[in-house]
């Protein structure tokens, strides 16, 4: 795909799609600045300073929830990491916004309303003759078949900056070094059995290390008792999963690893005890010890690691210590890394890993998911 690097912008009226959608505190009716906002701020710069006539698309929240509100706080922060103006129209294809976009100078940064607010975000292709070329830079976005994602196809397209890193990284995990390992957690099995069955189909991972709800999941597959997890697992619907993680047992056996031994709760301290040992009244709420000493081994050895999903419940001191040493252990690795979900990030923040360490941290949620359980994303297939 071809890149900034590939294209004379100056003069050019330049739309760029990019994801700055940010937490929303409803309780102050305030916009908390995003990451995102930052790492596209890097894009939008290099486009002024090449001189094109910057033009921005990008959403907030759903349309219908609290947080769909406007972007005039985004421009705000934009402006604040980009060190250039960065004007807003509270409008998105309308009269009001082809006028600025028309007023547009070279270097110049126009950021269009939250185009959620469209009832039909096919609108936005009205700004079609306006745009002199297209820059998709959210690839957090890039599995939407949607007007400000693809609808801009007709004219010279290029990725990003913020695309061009993620697809970079990708490029390596999908074509990994191996060892390859994939440790998966959290609390939506659903995505990482799709990951899983995709992976071990094409040959591709030595290694899936399953903790959190996941590796619940696997022990019960495994005719393991998980003690109180089980009804939770039902009351989730994810039982109906259960034929899925039993399938790839059968086929993948030696690659899927599961929790050896795990840690729970008992009169508020932390107990750790062999898988299947577990008290029925209690659940599993990180893995334990052993299980801990054989993962890290097997990363250390590892030549491409990924990490989507906590293994255990890191929020609460008592069942921290596996997700905060597995980090450890990637990050003292030197494999090439790449960590995904909202909830690692937060955990390599809140146990101070290092970010340099982690090869590559990606922002793009679903989208991420979508691509490494080998589907195909619109917004990428465009480029």
């Amino acid at each position: 795909m071809k890149t900034l690097s590939d294209f004379d912008f100056r003069g050019k009226r330049t739309f760029v799609r990019v994801d700055i959608n940010s937490p929303f505190d409803e309780k102050t009716g305030k916009i908390e600045k995003s990451p995102r906002v930052s790492a596209h701020a890097k894009t939008l710069r290099e486009l002024a300073d090449k001189g094109a006539r910057v033009i921005v698309l990008a959403h907030q929240g759903r349309k219908g929830d609290a947080d769909c509100v406007s972007l005039k706080a985004h421009a705000g922060y934009l402006e604040k990491e980009i060190g250039k103006p960065v004007l807003f129209i509270n409008d998105v294809c309308g009269e009001r916004a082809k006028k600025a976009i028309n007023g547009l100078r070279e270097g110049e940064i126009l950021l269009l309303e939250n185009v959620r607010f469209l009832e039909d975000e096919k609108e936005i292709t009205s700004l079609l003759p306006l745009c002199d070329v297209f820059v998709m830079d959210g690839f957090s976005v890039s599995h939407r078949a949607q007007a400000s994602v693809v609808g801009f196809s007709s004219k010279p397209a290029f990725a990003g900056r913020v695309m061009q890193e993620e697809m970079e990284a990708l490029g390596k995990v999908k074509h990994p070094s191996h060892p390859c390992v994939f440790i998966l957690g959290g609390a939506k099995p659903e995505d990482s059995l799709a990951m899983m069955g995709h992976w071990l189909k094409e040959g591709k991972m030595d290694y899936a290390l399953c903790g959190g709800v996941l590796g619940s999941m696997f022990l019960l597959a495994s005719g393991t008792s998980i003690g109180a997890g089980e009804k939770y697992l039902k009351e989730k619907g994810y039982t109906a999963l259960l034929p899925k993680a039993k399938e790839l047992l059968v086929k993948y056996n030696k690659k899927i690893q599961m929790p050896i031994d795990v840690a729970y709760a008992e009169k508020g301290k932390r107990k750790e005890c062999p898988a299947g040992k577990l008290p029925a009244s209690a659940s599993i709420g990180d893995i334990g010890k052993k299980t801990l000493a054989e993962w890290k081994g097997i990363l250390k050895n590892a030549r491409t690691v990924v990490i989507n999903g906590p293994v255990g419940i890191y929020e609460e001191k008592s069942f921290e210590a596996g997700t905060r040493e597995i980090l450890k252990a990637i990050a003292a690795s030197t494999s090439f890394s790449l960590a995904g979900g909202g909830h690692t990030i937060s955990a390599i923040d809140k146990f101070g890993i290092g970010k340099a360490k982690i090869s590559y941290i990606s922002t793009a949620g679903k989208a991420l998911i979508a691509f490494l359980s080998g589907e195909k994303l619109p917004g990428v297939e465009m480029l």
